[in-house]
This record gives structure tokens, C-alpha cells and sequence, in this order.
């Protein structure tokens, strides 16, 4: 009696698999993209999809993850690296000007942008997002009171408002960059964004 092999499902590249998913999320958002959207642009069945990666939702969560150590890396790596906070917080909405308008990738930033639109159902999607963008306010917050107490800003700088205001300056850009604006117009809003910086007294 022969017997033969059970077939082996089809082999796949999960990273790329993942970066197809994350950039149908960025430019569709979380609503706009369904399952036969993510399958098709990853090359995989339905039963493959939910194998590797779970769900949809559970998908959308490291998608999220993987963007925010990829794409979204600058933000944080512009405020470690550089000593002067001013510095730092220039670098960063100078590279936030590069990065939404890059051509290899949708507009804007996903963060930001994926769940623009929600319904009820997928409103614990928006939730998330919302707490992340509230957890980089948090972490201005923190690192311009840092700033402020090492002199590098003015002693009466409400570091509150400063916080919510360079925030304000991101998701504006991003939006401003799906709307079409230019690397170079965006840059400019950046350099005029940092006249706000409180200098401490000389």
C-alpha cells in the first residue's frame, strides 16, 4: 500500500508580507482595508493569513508595532540623540517633513491617520491609536520639563502647552502631507514651527 505526503502549505515571506500589510493600512486606514484587500496584497490565502498572522485586528496590532520601530522610529531616535533639546525637538519635526512625504510609502503618518474614520465596532481600534498619540504628548512633556530644568528653556515655559503644541505641529504635517504639501513646504513649517521654542535668558 503507498502512501503519499500531505502537501505543505505554500511558503511565504512573512516581512514582506507584513510591510505589504502595513502599507495598505497607512494609505486605507484600519476600516478601509479588508481581508481580501490584505490577502491579495500579500500574496497569501485567507487560512495563511489568519495562521501567520491572526485576524485582522491582531494583524493591525503588529503592523502598529512594527511601524513604530520602523517608520516611526525618527521621532524618538531624533530626541535621544541629540544633546541640545531644541536640537532635538528641531530634528525631529525636520525628519517628520522627510518621512511624510517620502515617495516608497503612503503619506503622512499611520499613527495618525488609520483611524481617522471608525465605526463602533472598530472603535477600541481608534482608542489604541489615540492613547499611543497621547503617550508621545506625555513624552514631549517629560522631555521638555527636562529641558526646562537644565536651562536649555525659558523657566516660565508652560512645558504643558509646549508639548500639545510641537504634537499639534506632527499630526498637522501629516495631514498637510496627504493633502499633497512638498518635503520642501513642510521643512519650512518645521524651522517656523521652532520659533515657539522658549529661549531661556542669556
Amino acid at each position: 500500500m503507498t502512501t503519499t505526503k500531505r502537501g505543505r502549505p505554500r511558503s511565504f515571506d512573512r516581512e514582506a508580507a507584513l510591510r505589504q500589510a502595513t502599507l495598505l493600512f497607512w494609505q486605507h486606514g484600519y476600516e478601509g482595508t479588508s481581508v481580501a484587500d490584505l490577502t491579495a496584497a500579500m500574496g497569501i490565502s485567507p487560512p495563511s493569513l489568519y495562521a501567520a498572522f491572526g485576524d485582522k485586528r491582531t494583524l493591525f496590532n503588529e503592523v502598529v508595532e512594527r511601524y513604530g520601530g520602523s517608520f516611526g522610529a525618527f521621532m524618538d531616535q531624533a530626541l535621544d540623540q541629540e544633546s541640545d533639546p531644541r536640537t532635538g525637538f528641531a530634528r525631529m519635526l525636520d525628519e517628520a517633513a522627510v518621512s511624510y512625504t517620502a515617495p516608497d510609502h503612503p503619506a503622512g503618518c499611520l499613527i495618525i491617520t488609520a483611524a481617522a474614520n471608525y465605526s463602533p465596532q472598530t472603535a477600541d481600534v481608534e482608542q489604541d491609536l489615540r492613547a499611543r498619540r497621547v503617550a508621545n504628548v506625555r513624552s514631549f512633556e517629560e522631555r521638555l520639563a527636562r529641558a526646562r530644568e537644565g536651562g536649555a528653556l525659558a523657566e516660565e515655559a508652560d512645558v504643558r502647552a509646549l508639548a500639545v503644541y510641537f504634537a499639534a505641529v506632527i499630526q498637522g504635517m501629516s495631514q498637510q502631507a496627504r493633502d499633497g504639501a512638498t518635503t520642501e513646504e513642510l521643512r519650512r513649517t518645521a524651522a517656523y514651527a521652532m520659533s515657539a521654542w522658549p529661549e531661556p535668558e542669556a
